[in-house]
């Protein structure tokens, strides 16, 4: 069975970019472009990996990590912020994520970290 990945991204053309590579490595994906859609899509089926970006039109992926990192439901699930304007040091740190990537990002180094936090 394939590792099902939450991508919360507004930009469209990344997440179809994202969504594409990461089919293509055979991983199901949900793909979302608000903070609202992510959280009307979050069920309760098994996510395996959820990749955030911080820059949201109706939220802050700092913030929506937070929540799911101090939620004992999904508390478990390896979060991974993305992000073209922050530290990765303070962001790792304020959101409790298990990783971060720099905007722009290399396709290989994003399937690389995917990878290793779902340990594939």
């Amino acid at each position: 069975m394939s590792k099902c990945i939450y991508l919360v991204e507004d930009d469209d053309d990344i997440r179809f970019i994202v969504e594409y590579v990461l089919i293509e490595e055979g991983y199901e994906v949900k793909a979302f472009g608000t903070a609202s859609e992510f959280h009307k899509g979050l069920s309760t089926n098994k996510i395996d990996l959820i990749i955030l970006d911080v820059m949201l039109p109706d939220g802050n992926g700092i913030d929506i990590c937070r929540k799911l990192k101090t939620n004992n439901q999904t508390s478990h699930i390896p979060v991974v912020i993305m992000s073209a304007h922050a530290a990765e040091k303070s962001i790792l740190e304020e959101a409790c994520a298990d990783g971060f990537i720099n905007k722009p990002f290399d396709l290989k180094d994003l399937t690389n970290q995917i990878k290793t936090h779902l340990k594939t």
